[in-house]
């Protein structure tokens, strides 16, 4: 097989795609042109009359993409989530992708876009990666507006006896920088307002992105903007936006975002990406109005959520499932032969030999991931995400080893052959829609006490031996529930590296603990956040950021995006 430098880059290939215009996308939809409104030629906002229009009208089915633990030799879950897609129009089922909108955190940092790559991509590739309609734009400023609020009100003589100590609203920005994780505001007299700690997080970590992709209507964006703790005033009592009086403001910034964006692939299969809230803080999906909408415009809807299934899966079929009244048809876990040899121990420069034995000591962390899956009772499908050089005895031992296991599997071509590539993935998850049983429910109760929520979580997704709690997580146990914020579900921060709260612990790890350090609550969102191990809100660069390798040509052309 000839090697992938003599392959075009994600970006030539996205250059020379013939996009439809974007009328032709919301046609083959039968959206109405009342109810699309155009962002250029290729990007357009569908209403929210349409998702209330749709209201009635029988769903589709949800195919949801997952991972192993994602590895610096990548796993490629976007491309496979539009190749899928791509394939399911191939073989005559109307799919629609719905995927999350990129940071510009991870695209200038380390990890790269989410629009896919190769010849499964979402267009227009450099948009969607860069500022696309400016979802994320409207978040960081209606979170930045919120942390301006609450600084004047202090300042202007603050009625609501804010504890300047206990502000918990943190100001946010979509990038990667760690020397804004904790800083120190208003400072220069009483003319600049009152001095006090602050931070940024990224803005994908904002409880409003969360918000954002959890809410189905204008009213009920409000309704939980308004719920959102901003603040412990003197009597330690909570103090929200809508104490502020800020949530028909936010509403204001946010509604036009509240639309989800409709593009397409490379193969023009209709893709809506919405909201892009990050797995590893925060809860991992796209919104529940794109994923409902989808299922209502097509037969089956491929999305997709953050990182391994430890976390995106568990927090799409715990937290999003549960609110959007979303039952998943089937679940794709994705796994490449590289990544699995990087979890049975072999360094990145190591991969592009032949290791039986690396592969096979990488395969519990796969099995681990299948077992996850399984407690929910929502079938699953191994998809083997290909790469150019993989050696076909490392495939088939993967094929081999799921077939041994009564796990559906299959290979996945679709970074080299788009939608052709993906056919037979397709049809396997078809058949497993069709014939598999489906008992699907979330993986706790509700009425179970937080402490619980998080031990399940952390031991039956994770495979921990036990929880350890922070004196500072006992005390917020206890505080939180005696609010009445014990019955919402837990969404866990933790390393996407590993099963455990450890980094560098790859495989499937072993008599491990998980260690709480504290909780958040995020009450507009509906969860209580759990922050394990060292695991930042907002992230730093690595050494040689991505973005010092990005130009612009003299024609306007995007270079080195990927």
């Amino acid at each position: 097989m000839p090697k992938k430098t003599s392959y075009k880059s994600d970006i030539e290939i996205a250059q020379e795609a013939a996009m439809l215009p974007i009328s032709h996308i919301a046609g083959l939809l039968g959206i109405d042109e009342e109810d699309w409104e155009p962002y250029g030629r290729y990007k357009a906002k569908l209403s929210l009359n349409l998702f209330q229009k749709l209201e009635t009208k029988q769903e589709g089915r949800v195919v949801l993409v997952t991972s192993i633990n994602p590895t610096p030799a990548g796993e490629g879950k976007s491309t496979v989530t539009v190749g899928l897609g791509q394939a399911f129009n191939r073989i005559g089922k109307q799919a629609v992708v719905a995927l999350r909108e990129p940071s510009l955190g991870p695209s200038m940092g380390i990890k790269g876009g989410a629009a896919g790559g190769g010849y499964s991509q979402v267009m227009p590739m450099e948009e969607i990666n860069l500022h696309f309609t400016g979802d994320i734009h409207a978040i960081t400023t209606a979170n930045n507006a919120l942390a301006a609020l609450i600084d004047n009100h202090i300042h202007q003589g603050n009625t609501l006896h804010i504890d300047p100590r206990k502000v918990v609203w943190k100001r946010v920005l979509d990038m990667n920088d760690r020397a804004l994780r904790q800083i120190v505001v208003g400072l220069g007299g009483p003319l600049q307002g009152v001095p006090r700690e602050d931070g940024f997080d990224i803005t994908v970590a904002s409880e409003i992105m969360a918000i954002f992709c959890l809410s189905t209507s204008v009213k009920d964006l409000k309704n939980r903007l308004a719920k959102m703790v901003i603040a412990y005033d003197y009597s330690d009592r909570p103090v929200t936006a809508g104490d502020l009086g800020a949530e028909g403001a936010l509403t204001l910034l946010l509604k036009d975002a509240l639309m989800p964006n409709l593009v397409q692939t490379l193969e023009n299969t209709p893709a809506i990406i919405h909201g892009g809230p990050f797995a590893n803080i925060a809860h991992g999906c796209n919104s529940i109005i794109a994923t409902k909408l989808a299922s209502k415009l097509g037969e089956i809807v491929v999305t997709e959520s953050g990182f391994g299934a430890d976390l995106g899966a568990e927090k799409f079929l715990n937290i999003k499932a549960r609110y959007g009244s979303i039952k998943p048809s089937a679940v794709v876990v994705v796994a490449t032969v590289r990544a699995l040899k990087m979890h049975g121990g072999l360094a990145k420069d190591q991969l592009a030999d032949v290791n039986m034995d690396a592969l096979k000591k990488g395969m519990p962390n796969l099995e681990k991931h299948l077992h996850t899956l399984k407690q929910f009772g929502v079938p699953a499908v191994v998809a083997i995400n290909r790469f150019v050089n993989d050696d076909q005895q490392e495939v088939d031992f993967i094929l081999q080893w799921c077939s041994e296991n009564g796990v559906k599997a299959a290979e996945a071509n679709v970074w080299l052959n788009g939608g052709s590539g993906g056919e037979e993935l397709a049809r396997t998850v078809l058949h497993v829609m069709e014939t598999a049983d489906n008992t699907y429910k979330p993986l706790y109760e509700l009425n179970l006490p937080l402490e619980d929520k998080i031990r399940t979580i952390c031991q039956n997704v994770y495979g921990a031996d036990d929880v350890q709690f922070s004196p500072k997580a006992l005390k917020q146990l206890s505080q939180f529930t005696s609010l009445g914020w014990g019955m919402l579900p837990v969404c866990m921060a933790k390393t996407q590296y590993s099963l455990s709260d450890d980094p560098k612990k790859l495989g499937r790890p072993e008599k491990f603990t998980i260690a709480i350090r504290e909780l958040k609550a995020s009450i507009g969102a509906g969860f209580i956040v759990a922050l394990t191990g060292d695991v930042m809100t907002m992230p730093g660069l690595p050494k040689r950021p991505a973005a010092m390798d990005m130009d612009v040509t003299d024609d306007g052309k995007a270079a080195g995006l990927f």
